[in-house]
């Protein structure tokens, strides 16, 4: 027996905000195909000079690519839709930690997320129910005195 189940696609995205996440959409979905040491090279570079993201930033981005792909508002496209998300983050200074990892209860599967302030983003779950693998936070840059 199955579960009948709804996507939850944001509707309330400003057009300029669905423009961007439409610009960044192609290159998640390339770096999606890539193995996981690629992504980290890539995102490492694009990360550089950006702000930490806060959790409204955060949340927007990962609501506009929920609203313009149906592939990143279902359940299996955590990977383009983290990814995007952080580019999308990215565009605007700021970037969050983007996060791959497994769940910490059976049944153990893959899942990427992109986290603001020490917390996932958009996910509907506790703050320790993944376990971080492979991580690509925000540079901190050093204090001048």
């Amino acid at each position: 027996m199955t579960t009948p189940s709804a996507l939850q696609r944001p509707d309330d995205v400003p057009l300029r905000r669905r423009m961007a996440a439409r610009l960044v959409l192609l290159p998640a979905l390339a770096l999606s195909l890539l193995p996981p040491r690629h992504i980290r090279a890539v995102l490492e570079v694009a990360r550089r000079g950006a702000v930490p993201a806060d959790g409204v930033r955060a949340q927007d981005a990962r609501d506009a690519l929920c609203a313009v792909s149906l592939r990143c508002a279902g359940p299996k496209g955590c990977l383009p839709r983290s990814l995007g998300a952080a580019l999308l983050c990215r565009l605007g200074g700021t970037w969050p930690t983007w996060c791959t990892g497994v769940r910490v209860v059976p049944p153990f599967t893959a899942h990427a997320w992109i986290e603001a302030e020490g917390r996932p983003v958009g996910e509907g779950a506790p703050d320790d129910y993944f376990a971080r693998l492979v991580t690509v936070a925000p540079v901190r840059r050093p204090v001048d005195r």
